[in-house]
């Protein structure tokens, strides 16, 4: 068997090539390559996708989440909590803005326990970062009633969970602001950097549109100090024929879910569930191997079978956030996490023979 990548985006461009190909064609012959009519045309159909009234498309996800405490006027002395177990890029939008994150331990589904947030709140609370981990919708009911509860605002970070639900409802329409981002390898992943964020507030839509263009409203008249985050029309237009295959693409995901549920026997191997009301886009499908998790990839490895861990060192054990002073054993299950899980191999255009034989080698493993 040919080496089988964790993550792939070749076979997923191909499927769809001709469309790809005549949209970056039409882009480059328009003339127009920054803010134009493929930018807002994303951002109408997008946040029609999500279910919001607006869109703004901006060159990152970071910027987005940077850019959503921004416009929300979080900064220094305010604190937001957030799970312990995410990318640094969650964190990293909470402290550009010098605001201070207050980390909760996950829950069985790697999502925020949202039994453990109440405690973390304080009078210096001002926002609840929700992170929609490996494309797994969090308990957004309870979250939304503590934000009322506490008058907190509500950012969700969207990165990995384009087109997930909880309740019928999409992640990235039941805060303040959602924040994306389409990195390539994300479900609805660009042709290279690209995000957006999503509201349903016209003045934080507005404000969004002012920092992403070096704070200017109008031409040379600066509001703000912002920054240079702009979606540009390439990847809009790319992003627009993305868009339109995102459920496709999510109905594949979930099918090799569930034949790595199925097929997978392995008593070694701990599988992911999904919570009661909530789905998954399975942007990433990890495992977890107590004790020989290494041991186990490097097998993997030796099999022609590339896996990834997401992630290895948490937020707070980083050399970044070494400042917080938070010190090993603080956060247990967020350790232990790192410790354990493992991404399998899932993209678009896997075939039946790739899956076969991932789940032939991880059951034969001892």
């Amino acid at each position: 068997m040919d080496n089988i990548m964790q993550s792939r985006m070749d076979r997923g461009f191909l499927r769809h090539q001709d469309e790809y190909e005549a949209k970056a064609l039409e882009v480059l012959r328009s003339g127009w390559y920054i803010l134009g009519k493929e930018v807002e045309s994303f951002e109408e159909e997008f946040a029609s996708y999500v279910g919001t009234k607006y869109s703004v498309g901006l060159a990152s996800g970071l910027d987005a989440l940077w850019l959503a405490f921004k416009v929300l006027g979080i900064g220094e002395g305010d604190e937001v909590i957030v799970q312990g177990n995410t990318y640094i890029a969650s964190v990293m939008g909470i402290t550009i803005n010098n605001a201070t994150p207050v980390f909760v331990e996950p829950d069985e589904y790697y999502q925020i326990d949202v039994s453990k947030i109440e405690e973390k709140i304080t009078d210096k609370t001002k926002a609840i970062l929700v992170v929609h981990l490996y494309g797994q919708a969090a308990r957004m009911d309870k979250i939304t009633a503590l934000c009322k509860k506490y008058n907190l605002r509500l950012v969700e970070d969207c990165a990995q969970s384009h087109g997930a639900l909880f309740d019928g409802k999409m992640t990235g329409s039941f805060g303040d602001i959602g924040c994306f981002s389409f990195y390539p390898s994300k479900n609805m992943g660009a042709f290279g950097d690209a995000g957006a964020i999503t509201t349903n507030d016209p003045e934080l839509a507005r404000l969004m549109k002012i920092y992403r263009n070096y704070g200017s409203e109008k031409r040379y008249h600066n509001m703000v100090v912002g920054a240079n985050s702009r979606l540009d029309e390439m990847q809009a237009g790319l992003l627009r024929v993305r868009l339109k295959y995102i459920e496709e693409i999510n109905n594949e995901r979930y099918q090799i879910s569930r034949k790595y549920a199925e097929g997978i026997t392995n008593p070694l191997v701990i599988k992911p569930q999904v919570a009661d009301g909530a789905t998954s886009v399975w942007h990433q499908y990890v495992i977890r191997v107590k004790d020989r998790r290494d041991e186990f990839m490097e097998y993997l490895k030796d099999n022609n079978i590339t896996t990834i861990i997401h992630y290895p060192i948490p937020p707070h054990l980083s050399e970044a956030y070494s400042y917080l002073g938070i010190r090993e054993g603080a956060l247990p299950i967020t350790e232990s996490y790192a410790n354990e899980v493992l991404s399998l191999p899932i993209y678009a255009g896997m075939t039946d023979e790739e899956q076969t034989y991932v789940i032939d080698c991880i059951n034969s493993f001892e």
